[in-house]
């Protein structure tokens, strides 16, 4: 049998496998707290998988393979890195996050971090904000594009339809229970794959002379392929470029598709352990990007060539080394990749709509809050949920099929970077220091944001400030940075970390019993109401 009949072979009994859990998830949705987080339902190890899956999106298996098969080396240390940076952020936060959360009854980041300044306002900006998060949706999807037109030879917009089907059905019956289920598995799945990945790296398959032979090869088409930066891309040229990414990442892990999950661990004392095998499959799954570099040394530039891209390095890869049955069921683990991701983010962006926008805001100031039961508007809320993530996954397919030819790494950075610059101060911050205020929140969130937008966008000019100087030099080196969403990211962090301390510095503090009560664990709460001496 030829690659595409074994492809329909395993996606068919993937698609069953994915569809028959996500109908396992319905059966655990009682009510809309069960579709917004599954709350207190997974153990450390299943956890870690299913958040390490869905950390390590199609950008992870298709844009970073993609981006290292077109500049080379370079792109590998962040591969390192942004692993890293998850969860050195996660590891910060988890603690504050997990616990207030829980305490307040939060179902999405939005929501806690409302409560935890005290701001209707504050939470529907950042609910406003996170919907950019659409774009990491549509990152996800042109993933999947890629892969069923490679596997299956689809028409593209076929392709397109395929995907948002697939994720529509699952992910509509169960919520977070679906995502979380059918990512822990696709996690397994995805982890087999990024170790074979690496064997066949460290062995150089198809190559006589092993690595040194490979090296040469890559080196031979361009030489800035092998070396440690590649000063033709602005993602590499310089040693700040790569530091950018690990500081770039550092708020990724707690935004709200992935934030969420932090409420589905079982208790509060399995978090260290959680965060130990989530890095150690994180780390693994990051070096995915080895493949662009195998690929790029097997067929040359061929992937440049009109009608295909080097988004899709890694499944030629596999076609390329493997018979055809062992491709294709391959190509279904990188399936898992690309589902893994998109499942949670549909999830937390249709919270951002039910739950944010319709239940803390607009449920209040209506007649349906006062004449019907909790129950009632439980079940509303439900309704719209399920609605919701049909009208995200209708607008992020018009997106993909928009931005399909651009590098899925590039576009889920679109999607993350301007929100990750605006949480480093409400949310990292505030996780380390009591002091941030609603306003200093205000501020960190609101200016790292634009400041990501003006240096992506570059919309600062040299040209303004003359043609000499030391504001000029400044300018100039933000200007060329531009293209580098995550020297933008960073920088953006920066900027947010600063003013949420200055404008927490100059603005009124939140009450201090809720302040106290905030940073105490439950454990310390109980020790001080058994203790008169302690009040």
């Amino acid at each position: 049998m030829d690659y595409v009949t074994w492809s329909w072979i395993f996606l068919v009994f993937y698609m069953g496998a994915m569809l028959g859990i996500g109908v396992w998830g319905t059966l655990r949705v009682k009510r809309a707290d069960d579709y917004a987080t599954a709350r207190g339902s997974y153990g450390p190890v299943f956890l870690a998988f299913a958040f390490a899956a869905t950390t390590a999106s199609g950008a992870t298996f298709l844009g970073g393979p993609g981006l290292a098969y077109t500049y080379g080396v370079s792109m590998l240390w962040g591969s390192f890195l942004y692993p890293m940076g998850v969860y050195f952020g996660v590891l910060i936060a988890m603690r504050l996050i997990a616990t207030a959360g829980h305490r307040f009854g939060n179902r999405s980041i939005p929501e806690y971090l409302g409560d935890r300044f005290q701001s209707d306002a504050l939470r529907i900006v950042v609910s406003i904000i996170s919907l950019v998060l659409f774009f990491y949706i549509a990152g996800q999807l042109v993933s999947g594009l890629v892969m069923f037109e490679t596997m299956l030879g689809f028409d593209r917009m076929w392709a397109l339809v395929i995907t948002t089907l697939v994720l529509l059905v699952y992910v509509s019956m169960g919520g977070a229970h679906a995502d979380i289920l059918t990512d822990g598995v696709q996690g397994l799945m995805m982890l087999g794959l990024a170790i074979l990945v690496i064997v066949l790296f460290v062995f150089a398959v198809g190559f006589d002379d092993g690595l040194p032979g490979l090296m040469s090869n890559l080196s031979e088409q361009d030489e800035h392929l092998t070396k440690p930066l590649n000063t033709t891309t602005a993602l590499a040229h310089s040693w700040w470029s790569i530091v950018s990414v690990f500081f770039a990442h550092i708020p990724l892990g707690l935004l709200p598709h992935l934030g969420n999950k932090l409420w589905a661990l079982k208790r509060t004392d399995q978090q260290r352990s959680f965060v130990k095998l989530a890095f150690a499959c994180g780390l693994t799954l990051g070096m995915m990007s080895l493949a662009g570099l195998l690929t790029r040394g097997l067929v040359g530039e061929d992937l440049f060539m009109t009608g295909t891209s080097p988004n899709a390095a890694l499944p030629v890869l596999f076609i390329e080394i493997f018979p055809t049955w062992l491709a294709a069921l391959i190509g279904v683990g990188v399936l898992a990749a690309i589902m893994s991701t998109a499942d949670g983010l549909v999830v937390s962006s249709s919270q951002i709509i039910a739950n944010d926008l319709y239940r803390r805001s607009i449920l209040p100031r209506t007649r349906f809050a006062k004449t019907h039961s909790e129950e009632q508007i439980d079940k509303q809320v439900l309704t719209i949920s399920r609605v919701s993530t049909v009208i995200v996954l209708i607008l992020c397919a018009a997106m993909a099929w928009a931005l399909q030819n651009t590098n899925i790494a590039l576009i889920v950075m679109i999607g993350t970077g301007g929100m990750m610059a605006a949480f480093s101060g409400p949310l990292v911050v505030s996780a380390l220091w009591r002091g941030v205020t609603k306003n200093g929140a205000f501020a960190g969130l609101l200016g790292g944001f634009f400041a990501f937008i003006i240096l992506h966008a570059q919309l600062l000019n040299p040209a303004w400030f003359g043609e000499s100087g030391v504001v000029f030099d400044v300018v100039t080196w933000l200007y060329n940075e531009g293209p580098n969403p995550f020297s933008c990211a960073a920088l953006g962090e920066a900027v947010s970390v600063s003013l949420t301390f200055i404008v927490s510095k100059l603005s009124k503090p939140l009450p201090k019993e809720f302040i106290r009560q905030l940073f105490e664990s439950d454990e310390d709460q109980i020790e001080i109401s058994n203790n008169p001496a302690a009040k």
